[in-house]
């Protein structure tokens, strides 16, 4: 089984684990509660209804409904929506990011097998649109024939990225006003894959009925992978599930803002100030280790968010909901300072009919891709 990451008697349940029997635990107990006291799963609208009433509060002080689109220049619409992945590894010099190329939605097999050769890739790699967000066909493809099934499902260009296996994934966000020479990292998460742990008795699928995150992929693996599902895991191995670290894959993210410190601001303050026009975002990233992190070594950035980015800390589990709120508002602030700091040095912001125009663009785009997968 290639998922297994890590084998033991004793292998230990997550320390964010909800304790039993408490009232957040009961709550933990079935997908229904979950969905309804956990804020985390709420729909997006729904969590960022109180935010609507700040971001008036902002776009009224800048006298621009899309102000955002200052704050990184060099990034369409400021990274909020429907910029181009492939634009933004452009600004990032090679070093830090994995080879990645893009390919028109028309690509054949026989196109991406020699890309693949002449990259100098294997398989596993990481194919995903070029355009995309929350996860949406992003899709880590081990062999010819899953590349077959992702070039059957996918209709609009898409990346290929050769896959990082460092252990460790992060998300780091990162901020500086145009006017200072440094910046900031005001928040970092860490995520831990899908995956369930074995007992020598249930199959995969019966395991993740255990845990009510789990249970919300369990029909979408059962279609996509139905033979692992049917396996069964020895007695206290870890299987992943997904390896893309997406919260609406099922992802756990984790508060590792204690992560933060003088160093890990430093290798960021080195990196972003080497990408032309950005100064407000979300790092995703893997590293071998922290350690090597801090010594701005071995790791590699996965993708870069701009002004859409948000502090993923708040959606560790139990996370309080004020404190998610004070934390939105704090980047959103400094979002639109930074926005005006720019347009005084000659990015104004996007006019309003330009804007609607984009918006229109981005949903055009949106349905166009849900007719076609």
């Amino acid at each position: 089984m290639d998922a297994i990451l890590e084998t033991g008697e004793d292998v230990e349940k997550s320390h964010f684990a909800p304790k039993k029997g408490s009232w957040y635990g009961r709550l933990s107990s079935s997908v229904v509660w979950v969905k309804v006291f956990r804020w985390e799963f709420w729909p997006f609208s729904v969590f960022y209804f109180p935010v609507f009433f700040y971001w008036m509060y902002l776009s009224i002080r800048s006298r621009s409904f899309f102000f955002f689109t200052s704050s990184n220049p060099t990034i369409e619409f400021g990274g909020m929506l429907g910029e181009s992945k492939m634009k933004i590894f452009d600004l990032i010099p090679d070093v830090y990011i994995p080879k990645t190329y893009r390919l028109n939605a028309e690509s054949r097999l026989e196109e991406v097998k020699e890309l693949l050769k002449d990259a100098g890739l294997d398989y596993p790699v990481i194919l995903k649109p070029d355009i995309g967000e929350r996860g949406w066909m992003v899709e880590l493809v081990k062999s010819e024939a899953q590349l077959v099934e992702y070039l059957q499902e996918i209709r609009v260009d898409f990346l290929v990225q050769e896959y990082v296996s460092y252990s460790v994934e992060l998300g780091v966000f990162y901020y500086r006003y145009p006017d200072r020479s440094n910046g900031t990292v005001s928040s970092v998460v860490m995520k831990e894959m899908l995956s369930v742990i074995g007992d020598g008795t249930r199959t995969v699928a019966q395991l993740m009925e255990e845990d009510p995150r789990a249970q919300m992929h369990i029909s979408r693996l059962q279609i996509k992978e139905p033979r692992r599902m049917k396996e069964i895991p020895e007695r206290g191995v870890r299987v992943e599930l997904v390896s893309i670290g997406n919260h609406c894959l099922g992802t756990t993210f984790i508060n590792a803002n204690h992560l933060i410190n003088d160093k890990l601001i430093r290798v960021f303050d080195q990196v972003s100030q080497q990408i032309d026009g950005f100064y407000f975002g979300r790092y995703d990233l893997r590293c071998r280790s922290i350690e090597d992190l801090y010594q701005g070594e071995h790791f590699k950035i996965l993708e870069l968010n701009g002004a859409g980015a948000e502090p993923a800390h708040i959606y560790h589990p139990g996370f309080s909901l004020i404190q998610a709120y004070k934390d939105i508002i704090h980047h959103l602030g400094a979002l639109a300072d930074i926005s005006r700091i720019n347009r005084r040095q000659g990015y104004p912001h996007m006019s309003f009919r330009k804007g609607l125009a984009e918006i229109a663009k981005i949903r055009k785009y949106n349905r166009e891709k849900e007719k076609k997968t």
